[in-house]
């Protein structure tokens, strides 16, 4: 006998490539995100019948099975609060049917989770309650701020993904990292094994048995004991501009995570110096050039004046 309580979900065309943790967030709001992962580990939220893990994509024509789940009342008023919403609205450089491209600032996480109820996709999902389809494109670290691309279409992402890969899509970054900078421009091809500790914590290294990963890096200014480099990341490996960076001795102002830290406190740094400066690329949907800018943020900007 089929409980008439579990509802079953036919994936279509402006779902299809999504996360199956993602959907469920955005079908399930009322439910707490720990909730919902224990609800896919123990196969209780089954596609097509069979367990999958959170990120699984859905393909077109997937039929998502969800049981009944205690709803958590307190969690299902929860929203973005409007001074955080209001913050990424106005982090919009470039909008149109087919995509959203943000300044992203420090301190917001892409996508939520690890205690985060709220990063970019998720408010911006709520801010744009309308649209059908909404998914990032590519990540950027908590503290890294800079250019991130949202696509509003399934196949703007396949495409946008494909894009990345072929390395069809111009990323630049800017960061300030320590120490003078020796010689001209630095082609690094490091591989890069990622590990996650105990704590949860992602972090990556340097190691033969990792991936291949390239970044090219390109001295811009050099100040007392500081350099202000241009990053371009030729792969897309985890943390890889920062790795790649303490790597070759030249690790990037503010990282808490690989960087030795000796110049914060004298430059007053707060945050990770290193910011997803510009993006180029030809949108496939319309063969459109798309080429901007994002600024640096107040603090950023406020030291390079100082430094100068």
């Amino acid at each position: 006998m089929v409980n008439e309580n579990i509802k079953l979900y036919t994936i279509d065309e402006h779902q299809i490539d999504q996360r199956i943790d993602n959907f469920l967030f955005s079908h399930l709001k009322g439910i707490p995100k720990s909730r919902l992962y224990r609800a896919l580990r123990s196969g209780e939220i089954r596609v097509n019948k069979k367990r999958v893990k959170a990120p699984y994509r859905l393909c077109e024509g997937d039929i998502v099975r969800i049981p009944p789940l205690r709803v958590a009342t307190r969690e299902e008023k929860m929203a973005p609060s409007q001074k955080f919403s209001q913050s990424l609205e106005t982090s919009v450089i470039y909008e149109d049917k087919h995509i959203i491209i943000i300044n992203k600032p420090s301190g917001v996480a892409s996508h939520g989770g690890s205690g985060i109820n709220f990063g970019v996709i998720e408010t911006f999902r709520y801010l744009r309650p309308k649209l059908a389809y909404l998914e990032l494109v590519h990540r950027l670290d908590r503290e890294t701020t800079g250019c991130l691309i949202l696509a509003k279409k399934p196949s703007v992402l396949k495409a946008l993904h494909k894009m990345l890969l072929e390395r069809k899509v111009n990323k630049t970054y800017l960061a300030l990292v320590e120490n003078a900078w020796e010689g001209g421009k630095k082609h690094i091809t490091a591989p890069l094994l990622k590990n996650q500790l105990s704590s949860g914590e992602r972090i990556a290294t340097v190691h033969k048995d990792g991936k291949p990963s390239e970044t090219i890096f390109t001295p811009l200014h050099t100040f007392q004991n500081v350099t202000l480099v241009s990053a371009k990341p030729l792969t897309g490996r985890t943390h890889q501009i920062r790795v790649h960076a303490a790597h070759i001795g030249h690790p990037v102002l503010g990282d808490q995570k690989y960087g030795s830290g000796k110049y914060d406190k004298p430059y007053n740094v707060k945050h990770l110096l290193l910011h997803a400066a510009s993006l180029e690329f030809t949108l496939p949907a319309t063969e459109e050039k798309i080429s901007l800018c994002a600024c640096l943020d107040e603090a950023f900007g406020r030291l390079l004046k100082d430094l100068t």
